[in-house]
């Protein structure tokens, strides 16, 4: 009996700690959800769990089962076989859950490897077609080190850089490039980087490239940004022609330097960048988290808790009740020691 139970028991620790040490997909905030559901099918992953609980609970069953049939065996010879029963069924219910427990270790590994973003704080969000500059831009202002290639999707995950502006901390994301097709039809990389794009509360920045070098058209670019517009409701949103070591804004025809104005027309900052020569990189950077600071603040001020914090704060203004010039009052002794510093500063220096 004492082997069964230890059994069962080692069996209801070990898959007791899998089933907690797992994220729970409604527990966690919606961006780490959204993403896990792109990455490992929100649907598998409930399953593949569900499964590991019921088994641990049939091999509770299982052995309590036996153990009460052994309480009334009639030889030991009997209750040896009862308890090669036992054992067997145990390890029979494990066995068939080879598959959801290679998944769940898959998963394991991987989730290991994702970078840590903090969905609340001052975030910079990089998105665009794949091979505008996106990545070269966050290894100039971070000190994130992401592999770049002449190719497209050389970014495959999200990456994340840190930086500091104004003593504060910034996180920088770096998202897969997005191709301009119908939301249903887009591949696991690209909808990481739309689900990014909802969820965080972050200063986004469209990066494009007027050089064509990337192999779509400023036309192209500018569809696609019209496209996941509605995603950029309510953030800061900077335009970041980007290569302009190559091609400038100035150089295009007229009809693309007016779609250009038109964007600036309606308080959209087009900033020309180059991550070459480094050229309106820090501009960008500045632009962009002062904004998000603006917007930050504003959006509290909106909120119900400062309203807390302004009845709390009183600015007294004192009005003039006369004409009279009332000059602030300075005791002598102060105004005697400062005159002696100033006399008695050359020797000092002096010695």
């Amino acid at each position: 009996m004492r082997k069964v139970k230890y059994t069962q028991q080692n069996y209801h620790d070990r898959l007791s700690q899998i089933l907690t040490d797992f994220p729970k997909l409604d527990d966690v905030h919606p961006f780490y959800a959204d993403l896990m559901n792109v990455l490992y099918d929100k649907d598998h992953y409930k399953l593949a769990l569900g499964q590991i609980n019921i088994a641990k609970n049939l091999i509770d069953n299982v052995a309590k089962d036996y153990v009460r049939l052994m309480k009334y065996g009639d030889s030991l010879y009997r209750c040896k076989q009862l308890k090669r029963a036992a054992l067997g069924r145990m390890c029979t219910i494990i066995k068939r859950q080879k598959q959801s427990l290679e998944y769940l270790e898959q998963v394991r590994q991987h989730l290991s490897r994702l970078p840590t973003i903090d969905p609340n704080t001052r975030t910079l969000l990089l998105c665009g077609y794949p091979n505008v500059g996106k990545s070269s831009f966050i290894n100039k202002v971070t000190r994130a080190d992401v592999e770049v290639q002449p190719y497209a999707f050389t970014t495959k995950s999200l990456f994340v850089g840190h930086m500091d502006y104004k003593y504060l901390r910034w996180q920088v994301v770096d998202t897969p490039g997005i191709l301009d097709h119908p939301l249903e039809e887009r591949n696991t990389i690209e909808m990481q980087a739309i689900t990014a794009l909802a969820h965080l509360r972050a200063a986004v920045l469209y990066v494009m490239d007027v050089s064509e070098q990337c192999g779509h058209t400023i036309e192209q670019q500018l569809q696609l940004f019209d496209s996941i517009r509605p995603l950029f409701s309510n953030k800061p949103l900077i335009i970041v022609v980007n290569k302009c070591d190559v091609r400038r804004v100035s150089e295009l025809s007229e009809e693309e330097q007016k779609i250009f104005q038109e964007l600036e027309s309606e308080g959209l900052p087009v900033i020309e960048t180059s991550t070459l020569t480094e050229e309106g990189v820090i501009k960008v950077k500045t632009e962009a988290c002062d904004r998000l600071l603006a917007h930050r603040v504003e959006t509290k001020m909106k909120g119900n808790k400062v309203n807390d914090v302004l009845n709390r704060l009183h600015l007294a203004v004192p009005a003039k009740r006369d004409n009279k010039d009332r000059l602030p009052f300075i005791p002598e002794g102060a105004l005697a020691r400062k005159k002696r510093m100033q006399t008695d500063a050359p020797k000092k220096r002096l010695v």
